[in-house]
């Protein structure tokens, strides 16, 4: 069926869960930029980004948080080991999280990335009876 035919309220998704690790530790410090490249590279890969927020810690870190209308993502940031957890959660078909990890572990300059996916909810639709 195509995707534009598909039932809304379908009750199932895909969760991407990664370790992004060899990136420099300027980048992983640099609120700004880590909230620009999270939403480039989330709408990049399909996603439709409704909102950015982070929060900077001291001495150094950064957690980035995006609200998508498929569902969500973030970046936790360990500058003094040049390392990331990124959790990427989409439903529906429109958004790929697992491309939105690699887009961002490119953007990161990461080594190679370990990532996890996970099928979520019902991979059938429901008829509500």
């Amino acid at each position: 069926m195509p995707s534009e035919c598909r039932e809304v309220g379908v009750f199932s998704g895909t969760h991407v869960l990664a370790e992004l690790d060899g990136v420099e530790p300027r980048l992983l410090d640099d609120e700004s930029f880590l909230r620009t490249t999270l939403a480039r590279t989330l709408t990049d890969a399909g996603a439709t980004v409704c909102e950015v927020i982070a929060h900077r810690f001291q001495p150094q870190g950064v957690t980035v948080l995006a609200m998508l209308a498929e569902s969500h993502a973030s970046v936790h940031t360990y500058p003094e080991i040049g390392a990331a957890f990124v959790d990427v959660f989409t439903c529906g078909e429109r958004a790929d999280p697992e491309e939105a990890v690699q887009l961002l572990a490119r953007a990161l300059g990461s080594a190679p990335v370990t990532m996890s996916t996970v099928r979520r909810g019902r991979q059938t639709a429901m008829t509500g009876k």
